[in-house]
């Protein structure tokens, strides 16, 4: 009985050492004005928009499930209300009637710096929007652009991939944007070769999104099939394309997928763009968590023909994490902390994180996903609660590691700095 006592004081400890945050780091943290690399931000001058994702969940058919705890209606809708607008909503039927009447109001309010003060009370400086394209209501410095790549991955019939509900629904948004692209390069048809098709299309589409600001592409690929994209022949591609035009098999077409993810990848090294992937959990009834770990990764972070191209893991592969600390030893391998702060407490991100800060802190990036999450939680409060739960976690976890004599005081603000902005500074080429 006595040994099962001092266990238990043992983890009480433990577990209160663990929440506690150095006062003087937290106070730094605070003054930090980071860096958001991940967000689907929703246009302050478009109703109804969608541009905020090419694959939108709410597209996707109805899920019987429960979403998870901590992105319902609870303590965290109620702590964010409270901190932007001075008021608590009791239940989620009032945050959902609520939430435009308090956005009209903040419109009327701040007029074309609605947008600068949320990010001003977020302690956000810049913003990387991850939309289909830009509105004038977003500009630089602090709203950067993230376009999305995974329609040119799959330009043949799709339809021997609608192999799920969710992906029957998800491949239909991706025919819209290839066409929309299409459109773009002044395509009026799918081209005969590849590489017309490359040199027509694919390479023009990257070349007019770098020219209109963009810092990063992003793959979604995760949501369609596997993340294990392999080396492929230029000329085993090419047949394969040829002879898809005509009708092809699912097995063949992944074969000229995993040629186009490297020739996009490759261009957009070369463009200085940085290549964004969603790793880990994804929404739906039907995702495929295997095919999103980041392991399956690592043939594109060995090929030595990309170490021109960074690449960043968002959402950390939850739940995959542990794989991405040993990923970070790549020299162009990145991760973000994006949509933790929403799926966990701040003392678990926490625990998440310190392997990555204890490994490779030059290489973690704080990211939010903020979005449009659920009822009187869309893009303005969840970027709010977003950050708010990354320096709680930031802090945690510095402190702690100081605890352990693993850093010093010093140490752990360079690593705060980093992680909320510094890190990526450097990597998207910003004012630091």
């Amino acid at each position: 009985m006595r040994s099962l006592i001092l266990i238990a004081a043992a983890v009480i400890t433990t577990s209160a050492s663990a929440q506690q945050v150095d006062q003087q780091l937290a106070a730094y943290i605070d003054t930090i004005a980071a860096v958001d690399n991940h967000a689907h931000v929703l246009a302050p001058d478009l109703a109804d928009d969608k541009g905020y994702d090419a694959l939108r969940c709410e597209g996707l058919p109805p899920d019987t499930g429960l979403p998870p705890a901590n992105v319902r209606f609870g303590a965290q809708t109620r702590l964010t209300w409270k901190a932007l607008y001075g008021t608590e909503p009791a239940t989620a039927d009032e945050a959902a009637q609520k939430h435009s009447q308090v956005i009209e109001s903040l419109r009327k309010q701040h007029g074309v710096n609605y947008y600068d003060w949320v990010l001003q009370k977020s302690g956000i400086d810049v913003v990387l929007a991850n939309r289909i394209a830009m509105t004038p209501g977003l500009k630089p410095p602090h709203f950067r652009w993230v376009p999305y790549a995974d329609a040119l991955l799959f330009p043949l019939n799709n339809d021997g991939l609608k192999t799920t509900p969710d992906r029957r629904a998800l491949f239909g948004m991706e025919d819209e944007l290839r066409q929309e692209y299409f459109k773009q390069a002044n395509a009026a048809k799918l081209p005969p070769t590849l590489d017309e098709y490359i040199n027509e299309v694919v390479r023009p589409i990257l070349r007019k999104q770098k020219e209109a600001g963009a810092v990063a592409i992003k793959f979604e690929a995760a949501y369609l099939r596997k993340l294990d994209f392999a080396p492929a022949s230029h000329d085993a591609a090419d047949m394969i394309y040829r002879a898809g035009l005509s009708g092809g098999t699912p097995a063949d077409y992944k074969v000229l997928q995993d040629y186009l993810f490297h020739e996009i990848a490759l261009e957009a090294g070369k463009l200085g763009l940085a290549v964004h992937i969603h790793t880990g959990v994804g929404c739906g009834q039907f995702f495929d968590d295997a095919g999103a770990n980041p392991m399956q990764l690592v043939a594109t972070f060995n090929d030595s023909s990309l170490r021109g191209t960074n690449f960043v893991m968002l959402h950390g592969g939850t739940p995959f994490n542990r794989n991405v600390t040993s990923l970070l030893m790549k020299p162009n391998v990145y991760v973000d902390t994006s949509v933790l702060e929403f799926f966990f407490s701040p003392a678990e991100v926490a625990q998440i994180m310190r392997p990555w800060l204890e490994f490779m802190p030059e290489r973690v990036l704080m990211g939010t996903d903020s979005g449009p999450f659920g009822p009187g939680m869309g893009w303005v409060e969840t970027i709010w609660l977003g950050a708010h739960n990354e320096r709680k976690a930031l802090g945690m976890v510095l402190t702690q590691m100081m605890s352990d004599g693993v850093i010093d005081a010093a140490r752990a603000r360079e690593i705060a700095q980093r992680v909320l902005r510094g890190n990526a500074a450097e990597l998207y080429q910003l004012a630091k």
